[in-house]
């Protein structure tokens, strides 16, 4: 009989196996992506090194933005600071990333679609940024 206030030992008794520990689920292909567009178009990385993870268009896309270097800061490295996600089907999600560098932020969309080889890829990508003035616009809200 276990003595008040102490709690009794847990030893697994001969033949039994000792309790797993919780294993951590992988890391969602979504963090490890906002993280790589992240390092290219902050200039971290050259583009090509996201060749093999994109698909269709983003490749394309992906050099359009890269050329403007909007992610490059001058003092404050720019950092995810949060990422959200929809999965609109099973084997397609569409994120953005929150990215700050010292006191600015920025946002960033990126679709993320499984092949038949169970890899994912980057299929689209798109950066947001300071609102310009559309004409067609004008005068709607």
């Amino acid at each position: 009989m276990p003595t008040a206030g102490r709690a009794p030992l847990l030893v697994p008794r001969a033949g039994e196996r000792p309790a797993r520990r919780p294993v951590a689920p992988p890391p969602l292909p979504t963090d490890r992506f906002a993280e790589l567009l992240l390092a290219v178009l902050s200039g971290q990385r050259p583009v090509h090194a996201m060749l093999r993870h994109t698909a269709g268009q983003a490749y394309d896309e992906l050099v359009r933005l890269a050329e403007r270097g909007p992610l490059r800061t001058r003092g404050a490295r720019p950092v995810v600071r949060d990422i959200g996600w929809f999965e609109p089907r099973e084997g397609a999600i569409e994120a953005f990333a929150r990215i700050g560098a010292g006191d600015r932020l920025r946002a960033m969309a990126f679709r993320l679609e499984q092949g038949r080889d169970l890899r994912w890829r980057c299929t689209a990508v798109e950066l947001g940024g300071p609102r310009r003035h559309h004409p067609h616009r004008a005068g709607t809200r």
